[in-house]
């Protein structure tokens, strides 16, 4: 059976976690990182020296960073559907998932720490402003990219949308003011109608 080991509220566990749910996959997670600990411990080093989370545990084949996660689960048992069958869709998911990790991680992850998990008197209200306006100009990039499809590549889900959708869930959910961007709107709403989307992903904040 398929091990993994974060804990729920790990955005990078969700991403995992969201994958999971939408194969259909038998497996077991177990609480790790934050409150829960085990990744210092030397068996979990030893299988990821980064100390983080998610990890899994595939019938011996151990394999950590949440992206490569999502895209060797969606290989092995989503052929034709998250993982696309033709070559240049799945570089298109490739890129946008690329993409959230380069462009939009780095806004949203100090957006998400300055308003959820620093307390209020030790906030830096510039830098979360600033993240929040950088954001904007991320979400109406994904807006357009969106305008004439269901999903990011095209008219089903593939492993494109799940880096996304995780970090536009949080973004949707965070205290803060946002334009109106309808192609995105329409989007998420398609995502929060997925019981995989709405049972790993669309969870309070902590």
């Amino acid at each position: 059976m398929l091990k993994i080991w974060g804990r729920p509220n790990s955005i990078n566990v969700q991403k995992a976690m969201w994958t999971i749910a939408e194969l259909n996959l038998p497996h077991q997670r177990t609480d790790a990182g934050m409150q829960y600990g085990a990744v210092n411990d030397p068996w979990y080093r030893e299988m990821n020296p980064n100390g983080r989370v998610p990890t899994i545990d595939d019938a011996g084949f151990i394999l950590w960073e949440s992206n490569a996660i999502v895209r060797y689960l969606a290989a092995k048992h989503g052929a034709g559907t998250l993982w696309p069958a033709s070559l240049q869709l799945r570089a298109d998911a490739d890129r946008w998932m690329d993409w959230c990790t380069s462009t939009v991680a780095p806004v949203m992850t100090p957006l998400f720490w300055g308003l959820i998990r620093t307390p209020a008197e030790k906030r830096d209200m510039n830098a979360i402003e600033g993240h929040r306006k950088e954001m904007e100009k991320l979400a109406a990039i994904l807006d357009a990219r969106l305008a004439q499809r269901h999903y990011i590549c095209g008219e089903h889900l593939t492993m494109g949308d799940i880096p996304l959708g995780c970090f536009i869930y949080r973004w949707y959910a965070l205290p803060i003011e946002r334009a109106e961007f309808p192609h995105l709107a329409a989007w998420y709403a398609r995502l929060a109608e997925r019981p995989a989307f709405r049972d790993n992903v669309m969870l309070p904040l902590t």
